[in-house]
């Protein structure tokens, strides 16, 4: 493999979460192809999800391009990575490039993670999901891999302070069988959730929730905000962060 950056995060990266935690249990890891194009289609619970995916098509001896806010472009640092690691940016209010560039990856054989929901869920449970990673994986004739990561929300997600150092939190990703898109957009992004929704339910069953956790779901004895409660959270987010636009827009 070429790409000496991101070669070198491959090796320090792990290492580091290793001696820190948290600590990566992977499950049908042979459900990631070792040759060919394929999205990774990853629930969103935390600002850590991709680092289990990433590991897992590492384990197979691939790289996974993620798709990223662009939002994180004017972070310098952040930038740097995004560029050396051929990362994704999408621009949420023109995402047509940033899908023009994924579907070219996923032609040239590489592997593109996102995620459907498109934003963090609050209440730990899958939100509803855009269309978007069936059009990428239809338009490009390649599977869509459902993956389902749970525990890395306590190491940091919106709303809690972050947990990074020596924090040994146990992280379980479940990486189920390929998807083929139909015809059907919407009946394949559908078949995409209900699969996830399952898988979820499995990653739950094998993991402890002590009663009355914030990174808990409510349905399971958490104290995390429900399905409702998260929408009403997130309506008022975006209405904040369109007063301060406007605000600057003023000035």
């Amino acid at each position: 493999m070429a790409e000496p950056f991101f070669r070198m995060l491959e090796i320090v990266v792990p290492r580091v979460v290793n001696a820190n935690g948290p600590h990566l249990t992977i499950e049908g890891l042979e459900n990631i192809p070792e040759h060919g194009g394929a999205v990774l289609a990853l629930n969103h619970t935390s600002y850590l999800d991709w680092y289990p995916g990433s590991i897992a098509a590492l384990r197979r001896g691939r790289r996974l391009r993620f798709m990223i806010k662009a939002e994180m472009t004017r972070v310098p640092v952040v930038s740097y990575v995004i560029r050396h690691v051929k990362l994704i940016p999408v621009d949420r209010s023109a995402g047509s490039g940033a899908y023009d560039v994924a579907v070219r990856k996923l032609r040239d054989g590489e592997l593109v993670g996102l995620h459907p929901e498109a934003t963090i869920s609050r209440s730990f449970e899958l939100r509803e999901f855009k269309t978007g990673a069936v059009r990428m994986a239809a338009a490009a004739g390649v599977p869509i891999i459902p993956v389902i990561v749970w525990g890395i929300h306590r190491v940091w997600t919106k709303d809690h302070p972050k947990h990074l150092w020596r924090n040994h939190i146990p992280v379980l990703a479940k990486i189920g069988t390929p998807i083929t898109p139909s015809g059907d957009i919407e009946a394949t992004t559908a078949e995409l959730r209900d699969t996830m929704v399952a898988m979820l339910e499995q990653a739950q069953l094998q993991y402890p929730h002590p009663s009355g956790a914030y990174w808990v779901p409510r349905r399971l004895g958490g104290s995390a905000p429900t399905m409702a409660e998260a929408l009403r959270m997130r309506e008022a987010e975006l209405a904040e962060r369109d007063r301060k636009r406007l605000k600057r827009g003023k000035r």
